[in-house]
């Protein structure tokens, strides 16, 4: 079916059912979640290409990964999977093996797709510890477990809260882990196996953390931990192609089946209508939209509308005690690389924070996705603390940024020489750039950071603003992570089509079966990919 253009009399605004800002993988969850649901359904996207901070981008004739590089939800019977079905998608999804190798002073751990391979290489580097890890990772296990059984529980989420904990643990005993657990750091079960001083753990958790829930093991919410520290061992691996095209596949798809899909048409404001609803002006144009469903920053949003609110104001808040990052795009010399996509995390100094330089997320392209003996590419990023970055005046911020690159480089020198010896140019990119190119306020990237704490569960499920104003994405529940955000939008469409759009919640298109089991630990709770 071609795109459904809305019509309306000449110089009135399109009228709609819905219209989506943003085709980062919270919009595109919504708009799949919409398919059969809603009649006119309208996607605007600012930029050129789908995805948001989990796109592809070119340069130079240089094919490049914006930002998040790796997916979950790949496996059988998985999100990404059942879309990858249903809708068609011309896309070939690969394992990889190992997912990640963590490098740092005098350590290299492999982390393999198989948990027991993985904490079996942990035990040898550990010897003296192996029994305390057996057991804090079949603790972790069993933490895992029952939170993507939660998240697989319809009666259940939305919201998740203490509440909703206990009626569960009556039904199942699994459950009742999860209670003493709630706003309490990853730290203490560390000190309960007496874990403390393991050091090959203690670097791991502070790297997988830092990617995912986006702080450190010590203060990271457990029970996000623990689900996080599955991320590898839940269906995570390749995009033939880059990530940018599974984005690509899902808005051609939505395109054949009717949803207009608009690039290049940012949105300028946004109006509650006095006759309903809400009145958008686009670059291309207006619309009259029943509903909205905004996969923004709640600063965005609120930029948009003109005004604040108590919610957006809280959300921001949150959202500005994160990140920014801080990128290198590498151009590599081919023949000096395995041939599959790999990636690494580097660590420069364990004892620093994992941030600034000192921690490199590291990602290379599969040969076949360039000409034969054409160079490779790799996309490198850093976390850095935007609030300690904004408070610079520009010349200090300038010069704060090439120190981190600075950093950077020399991390990647230090633990993977094999890289650095193949680098034939390199592109900058700071937190200015994505809020450049992506329009994110200020560049924050990665969602509100898991620090320990019930705040955390104050704000779960599709976050409705007001009637029919809804957003989605990485500062959202269960955000962080491309599988995460195309959750939420999913939900968020459920809740839009039951209160707004006069519909059923029915199952569709890219709904989960109830048997299913959740793939990601992004999203049992939430992380960054």
């Amino acid at each position: 079916m071609p795109s459904r253009r809305a019509q309306s009399p000449e110089g009135a605004p399109h009228q709609v059912d819905c219209l989506i800002i943003g085709a980062g993988f919270g919009g595109l969850g919504a708009a799949v979640g919409l398919l059969g649901r809603a009649e006119r359904v309208v996607l605007c996207e600012a930029v050129r290409y789908p995805g948001g901070c989990a796109s592809s981008f070119e340069r130079g004739g240089q094919r490049y990964e914006s930002g998040a590089t790796l997916f979950s939800g790949l496996g059988a019977g998985q999100l990404f999977e059942r879309w990858r079905r249903e809708l068609q998608l011309d896309v070939v999804f690969e394992a990889l093996d190992p997912v990640i190798e963590l490098r740092g002073p005098g350590l290299v751990l492999p982390v393999w797709r198989s948990r027991e391979r993985f904490i079996d290489a942990l035990c040898a580097l550990e010897p003296a510890h192996a029994i305390s890890l057996r057991r804090f990772f079949a603790e972790q296990k069993r933490v895992a477990d029952a939170l993507w059984e939660l998240f697989d529980s319809p009666s259940l989420l939305p919201p998740l809260s203490g509440a909703a904990l206990w009626r569960h643990s009556l039904q199942s005993p699994a459950y009742v882990r999860l209670l003493p657990l709630l706003g309490q750091p990853l730290e203490k079960l560390l000190q309960r196996h007496r874990l403390t001083d393991c050091h090959a753990l203690r670097v791991y958790l502070n790297a997988v953390c830092q990617i995912t829930v986006q702080t450190d093991a010590a203060s990271a919410e457990a029970p996000f931990a623990l689900a996080a520290m599955d991320y590898c061992f839940r269906g995570t691996g390749h995009v033939v192609g880059g990530i940018g095209q599974l984005a690509t596949a899902v808005c051609e798809a939505l395109e054949r089946r009717g949803v207009d899909v608009r690039f290049s048409c940012r949105v300028q404001s946004l109006r509650r209508s006095p006759h309903g609803g809400f009145e958008v002006q686009t670059r291309q144009g207006s619309y009259l939209a029943r509903c909205v469903i905004a996969n923004l920053l709640p600063q965005d949003l609120a930029a948009l509308l003109g005004r604040q609110t108590r919610q957006l104001d809280d959300l921001s808040a949150a959202v500005e005690t994160g990140w920014g990052a801080v990128m290198s795009y590498l151009r590599l010399e081919a023949a000096a690389l395995p041939a599959r996509a790999f990636h690494l995390e580097l660590v420069g100094d364990t004892t620093q924070e994992f941030t600034r330089g000192n921690h490199v997320f590291c990602s290379v392209s599969d040969a076949r996705e360039h000409a034969a003996g054409a160079p490779r590419s790799a996309t490198l990023s850093t976390h850095v603390e935007l609030s300690w970055l904004r408070s610079l005046d520009a010349g200090a911020r300038a010069r704060a940024i090439r120190e981190i690159q600075g950093r950077l480089r020399q991390t990647l020198e230090l633990r993977a020489p094999e890289l650095a010896s193949a680098v034939l140019g390199a592109m900058p990119a700071s937190p200015r750039t994505f809020e450049r190119f992506t329009g994110r306020f200020a560049g924050y990237v990665g969602g509100v950071p898991r620090r320990a704490g019930l705040s955390n569960y104050r704000r779960l499920g599709p976050l409705c603003l007001e009637p029919g104003l809804y957003l989605v994405g990485d500062s959202v529940f269960p955000g962080q992570s491309i599988l995460a955000a195309a959750l939420g939008g999913l939900r968020t469409a459920e809740a839009a089509v039951s209160s707004e759009l006069g519909g059923s919640d029915s199952r569709g298109i890219g709904k989960r079966p109830d048997s299913a089991q959740h793939a990601d630990p992004h999203v049992g709770p939430s992380a960054r990919s």
